[in-house]
C-alpha cells in the first residue's frame, strides 16, 4: 500500500494540472479518510482511463478527491448542457468536457477527434455505464481506445481495505470481447461500496 504520490513521483508525461491550495486540502482529506494508492501510473501522453466497480456516487468523490491531490489532469465526459453558467465553470476545471449527444458524429467519434487533436489526453470512464451491478459493460470506452490508437489503464476501487488499484496498461487487439474478458479479469478480485464487477 502506498501513500499518494506527490507530483514529483509523477511520470513525465503524465498530464498535469498546476499546484495549489486544492491538492493539499484534497490529500489531508484523503489521509484522514484513510484512502491510498497501490500501483504506479504509466508515463504515457495519451490514454482511457477505466474505473470499476462503479457501485455508488462516492466513486465520483474519491476519484476527483485523488485527482486534485496529486495533480493529474484527467477528463471526463459530461453532455455539453451541464456546461451553462458556474456549474459549467467548475466541470471545465475539474476536467469536464462537454459532449454533443444531439450530433450526427457520435460521442465516441467526438471523443477519438479529440485525442487527435491534443498532444496529451487522460480520459476517465466508467466502463459500466451505471452505479448498477452490469452483466456487460458498454463498447464506448474500447472503441475510443482501439480507434484513437491509445491504451487501455484499468483502475480499481476496493473499499474493504479504501485502496485504489492501478493496473498495467493493456494495449487493445482486434478483438474486442476478449479483450473485455481480460479486462473484467483484472478486477476480479475488487469489492466497490456495494457490489463487485
Amino acid at each position: 500500500m502506498s501513500a499518494v504520490p506527490t507530483p514529483t513521483q509523477l511520470p513525465p508525461r503524465m498530464p498535469r494540472l498546476r499546484d495549489g491550495w486544492r491538492r493539499r486540502l484534497c490529500r489531508s482529506v484523503l489521509r484522514l479518510c484513510g484512502w491510498s494508492l497501490v500501483g504506479d501510473f504509466p508515463d504515457l501522453p495519451k490514454l482511457v482511463l477505466i474505473a470499476a466497480p462503479h457501485s455508488s456516487w462516492w466513486d465520483g468523490v474519491w476519484g476527483l478527491l485523488i485527482k486534485v491531490s496529486i495533480g493529474a489532469d484527467i477528463h471526463f465526459m459530461a453532455k455539453q448542457e451541464l456546461f451553462r453558467g458556474p456549474l459549467g465553470a467548475l466541470l471545465v476545471k475539474l476536467g469536464g468536457m462537454p459532449i454533443n449527444r444531439g450530433s450526427a458524429q457520435g460521442v465516441v467519434e467526438q471523443m477519438i477527434d479529440q485525442f487527435h487533436q491534443r498532444e496529451q489526453l487522460w480520459l476517465g470512464i466508467a466502463p459500466e455505464g451505471t452505479r448498477r451491478h452490469v452483466p456487460r459493460w458498454k463498447s464506448g470506452f474500447w472503441r475510443i481506445a482501439h480507434d484513437a490508437g491509445v491504451p487501455v489503464f484499468p483502475v480499481a476501487f476496493h473499499y474493504p481495505d479504501k485502496t485504489i488499484h492501478l493496473g498495467p496498461p493493456f494495449d487493445t487487439t482486434d478483438d474486442m470481447d476478449a479483450d473485455m474478458a481480460r479486462l473484467r479479469a483484472f478486477y476480479t478480485p475488487f469489492q466497490g461500496k456495494y457490489h463487485g464487477v
